[in-house]
């Protein structure tokens, strides 16, 4: 009971990072930035959830929520709409795409899947797409990350707005946090979380956190999500 995460389906595994479900009492859920968007089932309904740059509360009654979390960059490209008109946004996917309600998430991600992509929102190749988030995620600096790939700064701040919904130094700052939410989930010590996450010390830490989800840093540790993952074929999407 609670937020659970699963393998994510074969057949998009390029795509999507994993298949997720809150289930349990109703409550409000907890929602962290993460760099990514979900394609998710709630209150009778396809939301697309933007790429959030600071913590949200989805109120919940009693339904389950299910959804897919894709890769960083990648459900923009499948949209065709820019992620930076859905920073921070929940927006039926209804009003972006004319999509046949009744088929589950996993039917309608391998449909939009199926579609060419446009090139505003898909520029870059997959290839080029991971290797962006990942040099990113590994903290590289804006113009290193340029260089590499033959661009101009300003190129890659364009293009990332697009592909992200943010430039490329928000980007990592998420995605550093994100990686600093997994090990304070994990138990280590916020010292210990400052120095394997990349922050220049603690009070770092302390800020990042403060500013992405809105709470001091002992508070996010007492209530972060402890999710389970299970193997490939666990669950269904509805």
């Amino acid at each position: 009971m609670g937020y659970r995460e699963f393998s994510p389906p074969a057949a998009l595994v390029d795509l999507v990072e994993c298949a997720w479900v809150v289930d349990g009492p109703a409550k409000p859920v907890l929602v962290l930035p993460d760099g990514c968007m979900d394609l998710m089932r709630m209150d009778n309904q396809v939301v697309v959830a933007g790429p959030d740059t600071t913590a949200s509360i989805s109120p919940r009654s009693g339904e389950p929520f299910v959804g897919l979390r894709f890769h960083s960059g990648i459900l923009p490209r499948l949209l065709g709409v820019p992620a930076s008109e859905l920073r921070n946004e929940r927006v039926a996917l209804a009003e972006l795409r004319k999509v046949p309600s009744r088929r589950s998430l996993v039917e309608l991600a391998s449909a939009l899947a199926s579609e060419d992509p446009r090139p505003e929102t898909a520029p870059w190749s997959l290839s080029l797409l991971r290797r962006v988030t990942g040099s990113l995620a590994d903290g590289s600096a804006v113009t290193e990350v340029a260089r590499e790939i033959g661009w101009s700064s300003r190129t890659l701040q364009r293009q990332c707005r697009a592909i992200y919904g943010y430039g490329p130094a928000t980007l990592r700052r998420v995605l550093r946090f994100r990686r600093a939410t997994r090990l304070l989930d994990a138990g280590l010590p916020a010292a210990e979380v400052a120095v394997r996450a990349g922050y220049a010390d603690q009070p770092h830490l302390h800020r990042e956190v403060r500013e992405f989800a809105g709470v001091p840093l002992r508070q996010l540790s007492s209530t972060a999500n402890r999710s389970t993952q299970l193997p490939s074929g666990s669950a269904t999407v509805a």
